[in-house]
């Protein structure tokens, strides 16, 4: 009876362990597992996440602006190819709505995905095409304590917008130097056409840095900045809210402030962002709100997805009525 029960045992193990290896086999058989950058052509930048959660094949999607979000569903169709659906609600009614399904078709060649995403319009179909690349390593926490930084950088020279551009030619400027602070006003007219007001950056680009600045949000309005380009910083009036990664202070939908320090609007409001080797830390009015974080990949709205690269730092400027001063970068030698 003992020599059965063990031989039960063994077979037992034998049974489990080579599940286990299995489920091993198929991880590294899916040549889609990670994170990719995505290269939208036309412009845009996205990140896909691909991963195996409790034996299940599952992703979080970026495209182009908004939130990063759980996909409805990512399958391979081949061993080569995958295919990922999101989806959304547009209500055309108050009785009618419809499901919005979008459509990405990825294969990968080498190192490299290659893909296209599909899916209804008001007025036909949209197709969009793009290319991956593998997200590169994320590096060791940082001791921030070892930085050595170089000269501080005023950004901003409270006369006129001396250092800074529009980044898309086509669209409007709304900002403008008012009593030495730096104020949007996209203001719409009552009647006639809707205007596209744009956001503005740097021309000069950072890598590494730590920045200051103060700024003021009206009850409603909301901004951001965009540090390298990349990654936003939420500018938001969510005075009282819960906490939530939209908020003020907030890597926008990445990283969730650790608690509320945010001010009543109106109120002058003081933010302190530290980016070293893809880690945040902000304080926000004093408080350390996110600690030295990883930030995975890019956030809507982002310029480019190479995390790796120098970028500008750029303002939000087709959101609302906001007010920025005392804008000062200092290096990362």
């Amino acid at each position: 009876m003992k020599n059965v029960i063990s031989s039960f045992l063994l077979l037992l193990f034998i049974v489990v362990h080579s599940h286990g290896n299995t489920l091993s086999n198929n991880q590294l058989a899916n040549p889609f597992l990670g994170m990719w950058g995505l290269e939208i052509e036309g412009g845009g930048v996205g990140w896909l996440h691909v991963h195996e959660d409790q034996g299940f094949l599952d992703a979080e999607l970026l495209w182009i602006g908004g939130s990063v979000l759980p996909v409805s569903n990512v399958y391979l169709a081949n061993e080569n190819t995958l295919v990922v659906t999101r989806t959304n609600i547009s209500k055309k009614s108050d009785e009618r709505s419809h499901t919005i399904t979008n459509t990405l078709r990825i294969e990968k060649t080498g190192n490299t995905l290659k893909g296209t995403m599909s899916g209804p319009r008001r007025n036909g179909e949209y197709v969009a095409n793009f290319t991956g690349f593998p997200m590169p390593a994320m590096p060791a926490k940082p001791d921030l304590s070892k930085v050595v930084y170089g000269q501080p950088i005023s950004l901003f020279n409270k006369k006129d917008l001396t250092g800074w551009e529009l980044m898309n030619p086509k669209q409007k400027n709304g900002f403008k130097v008012e009593n030495g602070i730096l104020v949007n006003d996209p203001v719409q007219p009552e009647n006639g056409k809707h205007i596209s007001y744009g956001n503005i950056r740097t021309k000069q680009e950072f890598k590494d840095f730590n920045l200051k600045l103060e700024v003021n949000v009206p009850k409603g309005n909301n901004s951001g900045v965009y540090l390298r380009g990349i990654y936003e910083i939420q500018v938001v009036d969510s005075y009282g809210n819960d906490l939530d990664s939209h908020n003020m202070g907030a890597l926008y939908s990445r990283i969730q402030p650790s608690q509320a320090a945010e001010k009543p609007a109106g109120e002058w409001q003081t933010m302190d962002i530290t980016l070293v080797d893809r880690h945040v830390t902000v304080i926000l009015n004093g408080k350390k709100i996110i600690d030295n974080q990883p930030a995975w990949g890019p956030t809507g709205g982002a310029i480019s997805a190479d995390v790796l690269s120098a970028g500008p730092i750029y303002l939000q400027g087709d959101h609302g009525n906001v007010s920025y001063r005392n804008i000062i970068l200092t290096p990362v030698k």
